[in-house]
């Protein structure tokens, strides 16, 4: 599909380059002698369009994968279209052919990146939308959650573009039998010819240590037999590939434990962008701060402000601010609504149209205006605008041991967590978000994140 739209577009492309050039006469008029028709130029389109979508090719824009990077691909068409463009200016050089427009060739190339970059982000936008309604989405079970096994749980729930769906998992371990939020806990792994018919699983992913050997033939076994296709995570070092930095010794693969993927270096730009970017919204702050001041007084009674103690980076205490949204007490009154919260038993306390909520509250928290004080706390240093969302004391005091990761970064005021669902998501599933954003961070990942969270913000997705 990809190659027959790509190859209209690029025809489309030098044809109009032809129409500009010749037709409208732009940037400058063509001298009687030079003009021409369009005949002796559809030769080059025929070059143009091989080049193209052979350099393309070369660019790994047509291989198979369950996800590719738009940025990527923007940069394969990118590169692709300037090589195919400098190739065919180079035949038109060496051959001197009688009709020849290097500056049409030049128009081609530009339209044809405008032509195929919007080609390809309507088409990720559109498999985006399909992968959220679960549509040509492979259904996933996994074995053993692990280290490895939740690597894997929190990389699929991180990115909705990968095209799985995570059914559950089953591990053998009676303690882990609770299940992840959403994720349910299907039983043992001797269960599991009988899960895969039930949940109709497409893909079984295990993630078991390597001790665990001859369980695992016996498990690839009993997928072939089930028809469910089967795919073993390396145990390595119990951590993600992500985590490993891979060598050779002149054929030897080496692989050793990368510490940390936030580096002073990473700390420090990330430090920088936090206080430009806070700079630039506070004037913002300033702006509409007098009118939410007037709508939160006249509402009901109380301070503007809300003010709590939240856990911060390494267990550091910090105070938390943001416009009030409940009435003046909420917090005393968490049992009375604990009933009505959304996920019974959860850390997190998530109570869809909350009776303490006030009117102008449940706007200001629509659109995430009531998270702008937080502003304060980026400036000095407590929070980020990237990271995991910060807890009170009491929260954390239940969290399981491997939740604690959540504490070794600069808590957030948006996070994976809220473009991914906000409050529609369980605690655990929050916390598996967070430690993919750690152990996978990079500036792209929260650029990424800071674009995603304005639509959510607009339309109010998970707000409550």
């Amino acid at each position: 599909m990809h190659i027959m739209a790509d190859a209209l577009l690029i025809t489309l492309a030098f044809v109009l380059s032809y129409l500009v050039r010749y037709q409208l006469e732009w940037p400058y008029p063509v001298e009687e002698q030079y003009d021409a028709p369009f005949t002796p130029y559809i030769p080059y389109t025929i070059i143009l369009n091989v080049l193209c979508l052979l350099m393309f090719g070369l660019n790994g824009l047509y291989a198979p994968q369950r996800r590719r990077r738009v940025t990527n691909q923007l940069f394969g068409i990118v590169n692709g279209t300037a090589t195919s463009i400098v190739i065919l200016m180079a035949l038109t050089f060496g051959l001197q052919p009688l009709v020849y427009s290097r500056g049409m060739m030049i128009l081609a190339g530009v339209l044809i990146v405008f032509f195929l970059s919007v080609f390809r982000l309507i088409d990720y936008l559109f498999v985006l939308q399909q992968r959220r309604n679960k549509i040509g989405v492979a259904r996933v079970l996994v074995i053993g959650v692990g280290e490895v096994g939740l690597a894997v749980i929190r990389t699929i729930l991180a990115d909705p573009m990968l095209g799985y769906h995570v059914v559950g998992y089953l591990d053998d371990d009676p303690a882990k039998g609770n299940g992840l939020g959403r994720i349910k806990s299907l039983g043992s792994i001797d269960k599991l010819s009988s899960i895969i018919k039930e949940e109709s699983v497409d893909v079984v992913i295990v993630a078991l240590p390597w001790m665990y050997h001859r369980k695992i033939m016996q498990i690839i076994e009993a997928c072939e037999v089930a028809q469910a296709q089967v795919r073993v995570v390396p145990d390595v070092f119990q951590r993600s590939l992500r985590g490993v930095d891979l060598d050779s010794l002149n054929g030897i693969p080496l692989m050793s434990p990368v510490v940390d993927r936030l580096t002073p270096g990473g700390r420090f730009a990330k430090r920088t962008i936090d206080l430009v970017l806070s700079v630039l919204a506070m004037v913002m702050l300033i702006i509409i701060l007098p009118l939410v001041a007037l709508l939160i007084k006249i509402d009901s009674k109380g301070p503007i402000f809300y003010r709590q103690e939240r856990v911060g980076k390494d267990g550091k205490m910090f105070m938390f601010y943001k416009f009030r949204t409940m009435i003046d007490g909420a917090d005393l009154m968490k049992d009375q609504v604990a009933h009505l919260s959304k996920y019974q038993g959860d850390t997190l306390l998530k109570v869809p149209n909350d009776p303490r909520m006030t009117r102008v509250g449940r706007l200001l928290r629509r659109f995430s205006i009531d998270e702008l004080p937080q502003i304060i706390n980026v400036f000095r240093g407590e929070m980020s605008w990237v990271g995991p969302r910060p807890n009170t004391p009491d929260e954390v005091s239940k969290y399981e041991p491997w939740q604690r990761k959540r504490l070794s970064v600069l808590p957030g005021i948006t996070g994976l967590w809220q473009v991914s669902g906000r409050s529609d998501i369980p605690f655990a599933e929050m916390c598996l978000l967070d430690i993919f954003y750690i152990e996978d961070w990079s500036l792209s990942l929260d650029l990424r994140i800071l674009l995603q969270t304005i639509p959510h913000v607009i339309f109010g997705n998970g707000a409550y």
